[in-house]
């Protein structure tokens, strides 16, 4: 998913029009709408407003930890899924 992907997905999840997001950053509707669009060649600071405004941030991550990071933010934990929780093994001993 590209970053303009990214904050188009942020905005419809918040709900954000672009005259919200425009108040927000002092910037243009239209100069809003283009930068989330991928239209024009948007400076990095213009995406990190945008992203700002919608309470997000954006980072830079390796490629080689792309993996781990997509596992994180699908809300599964970090190792073998097939792992007990302490729960269910505190229950299988009882």
């Amino acid at each position: 998913m590209t970053v303009f992907e990214q904050l188009q997905q942020r905005r419809g999840e918040l709900g954000r029009t672009l005259q919200n997001l425009s108040s927000l950053t002092a910037m243009s509707v239209p100069q809003v709408s283009n930068a989330l669009n991928g239209r024009t060649d948007s400076r990095l600071s213009t995406l990190e407003a945008l992203a700002d405004a919608m309470d997000a941030s954006l980072v830079v991550v390796p490629k080689h930890l792309m993996p781990e990071l997509a596992r994180l933010l699908s809300g599964k934990t970090i190792g073998p899924d097939d792992v007990a929780s302490t729960v269910d093994r505190f229950l299988e001993g009882h």
